[in-house]
């Protein structure tokens, strides 16, 4: 690079500033629905967090259900008041009031269980329900995105014994309680955990539900760890987000902020260090077993291509697709109906047609796809 002629003047680029609040309020929708909070509750949340800070007003209304005795409304509302990430003080005690509120809840119903483990790169810590080395049943280990806290899971732990499985709830690198740092080495994160918890527990299969990012993971690990039976994803970025600077650039702020924050790195460092992430054809063609996708056509964050792409390379992929942003918000009950329906089939479990029937009787099934052939219920492979 030629250097600037003498005595010139190099204006330095300003790093990129932080979401804008309309912006975080309307990506938070997604999950505040996923929690049960109504809509109206984060309509008057967001217009007061116009003039009190979007924390502040979050961690007001969690510490209202923590003092009324409602820890499960609690953690939900601390959750938010963390979201996207911890960013100011209130927002960080708000991370801590979370796992707080969550272990309260837990002990009061009974059931889950706390794990926390120290892997080469941090501590990950972790909420399990089913784990029982001599009734083991087929594990389903469940990781969000990059805004996501493993507390939000309480319904699908509390599921766990009626599903017949064993569940694991963690956290993405840099999320949460997760000390691991979030970039290329994170997808060593899925086998370091499955070895951790022992052969006994992958005994009758290990089933990864990666939200958006954590799919992302999820899919990076199926390529050569035999203990993965199949990945349940929804929005998961594979190639384009990672290796299309096109495709960066066009990202809500939230997310490149978000990034940001979990790798320690600004502006344009962030997207240099995740570039390696990206799984193209190559890497791809060693995912051998079931991928189940929930795709949305308007999705700000993944662009069609990375479905599309799974679409070419895989060898046993389903997926549906709603009109719908990121998440799918418009979508919940249909992509829950939808993912754990595909789980018990995935398990042998004869119970999938009834969810197959109630997400039919809905009328939202969303457009369908699959590639491949049908899998083998007893090991979860392709035929």
């Amino acid at each position: 690079m030629n250097a600037p002629p003498a005595g010139a003047t190099v204006e330095a680029v300003a790093p990129p500033g932080p979401p804008r609040p309309a912006e975080v309020a309307e990506l938070a929708r997604l999950h505040a629905r996923a929690q049960g909070i109504d809509g109206r509750v984060l309509d008057r949340v967001v217009a007061a967090a116009a003039t009190e800070g979007w924390s502040a007003v979050w961690a007001r209304h969690g510490d209202r259900h923590r003092a009324a005795g409602r820890p499960l409304h609690a953690c939900r509302h601390h959750a938010l008041a963390r979201w996207p990430y911890p960013a100011d003080p209130t927002a960080d005690r708000s991370a801590t009031a979370v796992v707080d509120a969550f272990d309260a809840w837990r002990r009061r119903v009974g059931g889950i269980e706390r794990l926390v483990l120290e892997l080469p790169g941090g501590r990950v810590a972790a909420w399990t329900a089913g784990l029982d080395p001599a009734r083991p049943r087929p594990l389903v280990l469940v990781m969000g995105g990059i805004v996501s806290v493993k507390e939000q899971w309480a319904p699908f732990l509390r599921a766990a014994r009626r599903l017949g499985v064993a569940v694991v709830v963690t956290e993405l690198p840099s999320v949460g309680e997760n000390t691991v740092r979030y970039g290329p080495g994170a997808t060593d994160l899925v086998p370091q955990l499955l070895d951790r918890l022992g052969p006994q527990a992958a005994r009758c299969g290990v089933h990864v539900v990666g939200l958006s990012f954590g799919g992302h993971l999820a899919l990076a690990a199926a390529r050569h760890d035999p203990r993965i039976s199949s990945v349940l994803t929804v929005g998961a970025p594979v190639h384009a987000l990672f290796a299309d600077p096109a495709v960066w650039a066009a990202l809500p702020r939230t997310t490149t902020a978000t990034l940001e924050h979990l790798t320690g790195t600004r502006g344009g460092d962030t997207p240099a260090l995740l570039a390696p992430m990206a799984l193209g054809p190559a890497e791809l063609a060693d995912v051998r077993i079931p991928v189940r996708y929930v795709a949305s056509r308007r999705d700000e964050i993944v662009p069609r291509s990375e479905w599309e792409l799974l679409a070419r390379v895989l060898p046993d992929l389903r997926w549906v697709e709603f009109d719908d942003a990121h998440g799918a918000p418009a979508h919940l009950t249909d992509t829950r109906l939808w993912l754990v329906g595909h789980l018990l089939r995935l398990c042998g479990d004869r119970r999938a047609a009834a969810l197959d029937l109630a997400l039919a009787l809905r009328g939202r099934a969303g457009r369908t796809g699959r590639t491949g052939h049908p899998t083998d219920p007893a090991t979860g492979r392709p035929r």
